[in-house]
């Protein structure tokens, strides 16, 4: 094991972050509550618009309360169907203040509250059309299937919706593959399309309703619009724009590589350091799917950089990549950047691959922040880019912590952090690497006494 130091200079003022126009940078402001009052503005439309359908005449009818159960519920269901889409549709302007892990978590909250509305739906229904025709319900539901326009359509939509869902469970991703998983997530696009016909040309509360019937159509364009826009035509027009291809595949380690690409005008990309991108490289085999790669180093005019440690098919596959390969891209995304911090110490915690980001967002602070940076691996050769980072570490003046050795020879408790870094308590804290390793890192600086609003970190797990 090891701890190799570098010398502590004195705290400096930092002062606010310089102009950030040249790479498009916008502050936040308030967006993201805006975004969460037109979502609530909305969902309280769909809730009145389908509430003014209904009258003490159809309640009174056999079956009237479970349709009415099942139409509000469909609503509702649809409504959050939708609203799951947005929040994975990588919109910049949220993504950009929410971050994309707290957008997939708040898709997974809500997802088994929609897929139950969705469910209720189907079954209110068919319990109140089997009363009002005084049949089995199992019986019913057969007839609706075979014979009302857009039923078979919508049943399989919801089945492939539940599908995708099961998915997303722990137990079901850690027998999936990312590709795999990525794959069945598609369903959930499918299930939307197959849905949209049943609810205008079957639902009653559209029926004679040109404004809910305008609604709900705007809702649809909305959201495809967002998705193809966000999803397919910004990240195409960019990747053409700048026009990247691989230059150069350089080893790290024995399963660590750091690859170089070259394209047009890449400094104008709107990307900071500690920021990631959608990644796809146009070959055989890996045309198809786009992974997360945090960049390792800013933009110039004509290279980018990003390292990569083989841990699923599609990254052991980019260990041999050939120079030339073409790229696409999407993106940038993530939080993970200098316009987070608020004091001018600052605290940045890497682990194995995770020292990717941490490389960048130090080549992207603030000249006056004054910086220590903290490096963990098991082993010497698992630290990868730790000569750029003690550069960058030396140019601002700043201290370099390097702990190498298993976990229960060089741990990561909270006397062992205060140990290496004794005024831990009194900076701002980025920190990046697998998921067990900031779990306990989390936990160290919390009992090391620095607050939680002021430890930053990302995921990039499925």
């Amino acid at each position: 094991m090891s701890i190799v130091p570098t010398t502590l200079p004195r705290g400096r003022a930092g002062g606010p972050p310089p102009d950030d126009a040249r790479r498009g940078w916008r502050p936040p402001h308030n967006r993201a509550r805006l975004a969460g009052h037109v979502l609530g503005v909305g969902l309280a439309l769909v809730v009145v618009l389908g509430v003014v359908h209904e009258d003490s005449a159809s309640l009174g009818t056999a079956g009237g309360w479970a349709n009415a159960v099942g139409r509000l519920t469909g609503l509702v269901g649809t409504y959050g169907l939708l609203v799951m889409v947005v929040l994975v549709a990588r919109l910049q302007f949220v993504e950009r203040v929410v971050g994309q892990d707290r957008l997939v978590k708040w898709h997974r909250w809500i997802a088994p509250g929609v897929l139950a509305l969705l469910v209720a739906h189907t079954v209110a229904n068919t319990i109140g059309y089997a009363r009002a025709a005084e049949r089995g319900v199992a019986r019913e539901f057969w007839t609706l299937l075979t014979t009302t326009g857009g039923m078979l359509t919508a049943t399989v939509g919801l089945v492939a919706l539940l599908v995708a869902s099961a998915t997303s469970y722990r137990v079901a991703k850690r027998h999936l593959s990312y590709e795999t998983w990525w794959v069945i997530h598609l369903y959930t696009y499918l299930g939307i399309g197959l849905s949209y016909s049943h609810v205008l040309s079957s639902g009653s509360a559209f029926v004679g309703e040109p404004v809910a019937r305008g609604f709900w159509i705007a809702l649809w364009l909305l959201t495809a619009g967002l998705v193809a826009w966000y999803r397919v035509l910004l990240p195409t027009v960019r990747s053409a724009y700048h026009a990247m291809r691989v230059e150069s595949v350089v080893a790290e380690n024995a399963d660590t590589v750091s690859i170089t690409v070259v394209g047009r005008r890449l400094d104008r990309l709107p990307i900071h350091g500690g920021q990631f991108l959608q990644w796809r490289f146009l070959k055989a085999g890996l045309w198809w799917q786009a992974h997360p790669y945090s960049i390792s180093s800013l933009p110039t005019r004509t290279t980018l950089r990003f390292t990569v440690k083989r841990l699923g098919d599609h990254s052991a596959a980019l260990l041999t990549v050939e120079p030339g390969t073409r790229v696409a891209i999407e993106g940038p995304y993530g939080t993970f950047t200098r316009h987070r911090l608020h004091l001018d110490r600052v605290l940045l915690v890497g682990a194995g691959v995770g020292v990717t980001p941490v490389r960048a967002l130090l080549e992207d602070l603030p000249g006056g922040v004054d910086v220590t940076v903290l490096l963990r691996a098991d082993r010497h050769e698992d630290l990868v880019l730790a000569d750029e980072v003690e550069r960058f570490v030396d140019e601002h003046g700043g201290r370099a912590v390097t702990l190498v050795g298993p976990p229960d020879e060089v741990p990561i408790d909270a006397p062992a952090l205060r140990a290496a870094v004794p005024d831990v308590a009194d900076r701002e804290v980025y920190m990046c690497g697998p998921t067990g390793f900031m779990r306990a890192m989390s936990s160290s600086l919390r009992e090391s006494g620095v607050p939680p609003e002021r430890i930053h970190h990302e995921a990039f797990t499925f």
